[in-house]
């Protein structure tokens, strides 16, 4: 093979398609979507809340009226005095949004029966902020039955929510708080965009050299360049196009998310820790503690103590570097691995439709790994996520998921060695079927014909 012929090739492929309008539109358009991704869920959770809502209660039981408390998405209004019946006929003619009936206390289960009506379905949240309260009522009155003083706040008293902090041990005994769910989320978003961006550009390059194919192209092609010099050469190129984009996406996604972010999203956290402290103070006057006993701690002691200290340590003691080492050689090997196999299938054939069954075999792995690399968070040493993080068919999306748990070098290195000679192997023999596939025309093709191919000298 001539580098030189090869570096025309990948230039040609990369300047083809980063000239298209399609480049250029999802380019543009994804760190849109990546960034509505991350803040229309928090804007679409705060707008999608209930708002001034008249719920209407029939209290039989005489022990949930008194527990339900107005907030700014629904307001109780007493109606036991009213008739059931007359209410559920008028009820929007009344102008209330529900009507709760709460039946009088069964003497042997001591509990009541909850039954609401409104003109149109009721929300989830409205529905689950009457069945807490109605638990809570029904809670108390079985305490008071047993006549014991202060029992509710003994139960009180008596319940407990442990808290785990966990502590990484470095090699000097050092202790580093870390949060799970930090390398949980690391790790399934890694997994995530690996698998995203291997399928879609090895993918890519298949389509690529089908459309070839069918137009004839190819022939006027390797009268001038070998085989092998075009597959290669068209793979590297989409490679590149690939790294530029998620380039691209990554700043620009940064930019629109911050500045998003700087428009609505400190004022709304200066906002919510200015109630906080508010509530803080209320709550302070009304046991009568003395305000300066119960002063925020600094923000060092905030750092290391508490589930956000473990975030914000854990965000700390990231090793970013090796983050981003494997993710770009894992994506560049990993990409190179299935593009060539890719290549090798749609050299195969003459259109996409004959590319499915051919595709299975390779398609297979690929999906097993990212299931396995779904569920690594969950125990990154097992014997199931180590050799799926060594097996090279999986290893670029399985050990993505293991980095942030922290991987021996050794196992990084062999891994990434093992993917190397798989590559070198599996691309040499896709090399083979590209050279013959690329010019046989008029048979659809099997795998018989792609083993005969492999054999061919």
């Amino acid at each position: 093979m001539k580098l030189r012929n090869i570096k025309t090739i990948i230039s040609r492929e990369y300047l083809t398609r980063v000239r298209k309008k399609s480049f250029l539109l999802i380019t543009f358009l994804g760190p849109i979507f990546f960034a509505a991704v991350a803040i229309l869920p928090s804007v679409i959770m705060f707008m999608a809340e209930d708002k001034g809502k008249q719920v209407a209660v029939i209290d039989e039981s005489g022990i949930v009226m008194p527990m339900f408390e107005d907030t700014d998405a629904i307001d109780y209004i007493d109606c036991t005095d009213q008739s059931l019946d007359s209410m559920k006929v008028n009820l929007e003619d009344l102008g209330y949004d529900a009507l709760v009936h709460i039946s009088a206390i069964e003497p042997q289960t001591k509990s009541v029966s909850v039954t609401a009506y409104s003109s149109s379905p009721m929300s989830v949240d409205m529905k689950e902020a009457i069945s807490s309260v109605v638990d809570d009522a029904v809670e108390d009155y079985r305490l008071s039955l047993y006549d014991i003083g202060d029992l509710k706040q003994i139960m009180q008293d008596v319940k407990f929510n442990s808290t785990v902090t966990t502590y990484t041990l470095g090699e000097d005994g050092e202790e580093k708080i870390t949060s799970s769910e930090v390398y949980m989320i690391i790790s399934l978003v890694l997994s995530m965009i690996i698998y995203m961006f291997v399928a879609m550009f090895s993918g890519m390059v298949m389509q690529s050299v089908i459309e070839e194919k069918a137009s004839r192209v190819v022939e006027v092609l390797v009268s001038s360049v070998k085989a092998t010099e075009l597959m290669f050469g068209k793979i590297i190129g989409v490679a590149c196009v690939a790294l530029t984009q998620f380039l691209l996406w990554v700043v620009l996604t940064a930019v629109i998310v911050t500045g998003i972010s700087s428009f609505i999203g400190f004022d709304s956290i200066f906002d919510s820790a200015a109630v906080q402290t508010e509530q803080m103070t209320q709550m302070t006057d009304q046991l009568g503690v003395d305000a300066s006993m119960m002063a925020m701690p600094d923000p060092a002691a905030i750092a290391q103590d508490g589930e956000l200290g473990a975030v914000l340590s854990t965000l700390k003691e990231l090793n970013y570097g090796m983050l981003i080492f494997g993710f770009f050689v894992y994506f560049a090997l990993g990409y190179l691995l299935y593009a060539s196999f890719f290549a090798a299938i749609g050299s195969a054939v003459e259109n996409e439709a004959d590319t499915q069954q051919l595709s299975i075999p390779v398609t297979i792995p690929m999906m097993l790994g990212f299931f396995i690399a779904f569920y690594a968070f969950k125990a990154p040493d097992s014997a199931v996520v180590f050799w799926g993080s060594m097996i090279p068919f999986t290893s670029p999306i399985v050990m993505l998921a293991r980095i942030p748990f922290g991987v021996p070098v050794w196992e990084l290195a062999l891994s990434i060695g093992l993917l190397v000679a798989t590559f070198v192997v599996c691309g040499w023999a896709s090399a083979k079927i590209y050279k013959i596939g690329i010019l046989m025309f008029g048979k659809k093709t099997s795998f018989k014909d792609l083993w005969r191919w492999l054999r061919m000298k």
